[in-house]
């Protein structure tokens, strides 16, 4: 049975009468890729640092890799990665050398060109590192990390000032690691990100976990609904079986509620039903349509995303007043 990367039960950090981290309880399994997630001053940093064996913690138990990382040695921290929001490596070397006198700090690290590859920076070696371009030195933050030959990856906001090809480019690197078998812990304040690359997911706020799970879990815990949508001249509102008329809404999209008009010409008119029993919802309205001889070319049927999650399970925290500070 595989020990679990990360084990961490009822973690606090106060500063005199502040706790920016009020009993946190955090579970990582091995190989697995985890998004912690949480507002600025939620207290992620805090956590991810005592994890790191950077700060130490006022109370709880902490365990990464089988060890407290308050009482480490230097051959637990070469089983660790960590890929800071940001670096400063030397910028008159190359890639490769910079890669190279990294990996003289290590006992027995990956070939450095097989790391180069690895984050594809293999063509750029012999690139000074003060000429590379943003996402090619965040590859190479990515390359430093790995070149020890970590079993855990800590990764901090990896793509911030990525445009969309270089993120997308190092989603499939990140998601490449599982075939390493290494264990990643990834903050990131994109939530397309969290929801591309994690496993699971963990939320904190004010210092305090408020949800963890899939995204499907997390968006079955915040009662977030589908969104099934369609043009009502395709399906019209009166033609609707009685349950589904009751549920579903007219909005106008262009202005985001409720239009009033009755001409469906004059506007961006939807006919919108929240639902979780999306199968059935949608099979009721293609057998609407077609008893009624027409095409419904406009259905959309839109799943929440994560942020939509995450913005829904901040608010009820904060509503039902568990956030404490």
């Amino acid at each position: 049975m595989k020990s679990p990367a990360i084990e961490v039960t009822g973690l606090h950090k106060a500063y005199g009468a502040f706790e920016a981290v009020a009993g946190v309880d955090l579970h990582v399994e091995e190989g697995e890729i985890l998004a912690f997630l949480g507002p600025n001053g939620a207290g992620k940093t805090t956590t991810v640092e005592i994890l790191e064996g950077f700060r130490p913690r006022t109370a709880g138990e902490v365990s990464v890799l089988g060890q407290d990382p308050a009482k480490v040695g230097s051959d637990w921290r070469e089983r660790v990665g960590i890929v800071l929001q940001e670096s400063q490596p030397e910028e008159y070397l190359t890639a490769a050398e910079t890669v190279i006198m990294w990996a003289s700090y290590f006992a027995d690290p990956r070939p450095v060109a097989e790391v180069l590859e690895l984050v594809g920076l293999d063509e750029h070696r012999d690139q000074r590192v003060g000429r590379l371009s943003g996402g090619q030195r965040r590859r190479l933050d990515l390359a430093l990390a790995l070149v020890g030959n970590p079993e855990l990856l800590f990764l901090d906001e990896p793509t911030t000032g990525f445009d969309p090809t270089a993120r997308r480019e190092a989603w499939a690197m990140i998601d490449g690691l599982r075939d390493l078998g290494v264990t990643v812990l990834l903050t990131t304040h994109y939530m397309d990100e969290a929801q591309s690359l994690a496993d699971r997911i963990s939320v904190i706020a004010a210092g305090q976990i408020i949800a963890r799970g899939t995204a499907a879990e997390l968006a079955e815990t915040a009662s977030m609904q589908t969104r099934i949508s369609w043009n009502p001249q395709d399906v019209p509102l009166a033609d609707l079986p009685e349950q589904l008329r009751a549920a579903a809404e007219l909005l106008d999209t262009s202005e985001g509620q409720r239009e009033t008009s009755t001409d469906p010409a004059e506007s961006q008119e939807r006919l919108v039903i929240l639902t979780d029993e999306v199968t059935d919802t949608v099979a009721v309205l293609l057998e609407t349509a077609a008893r009624l001889g027409h095409k419904i070319e406009s259905l959309e049927v839109q799943a929440p995303t994560l942020e939509d999650t995450y913005l829904a399970l901040i608010g009820d925290a904060e509503r039902s007043g568990e956030l404490t500070r």
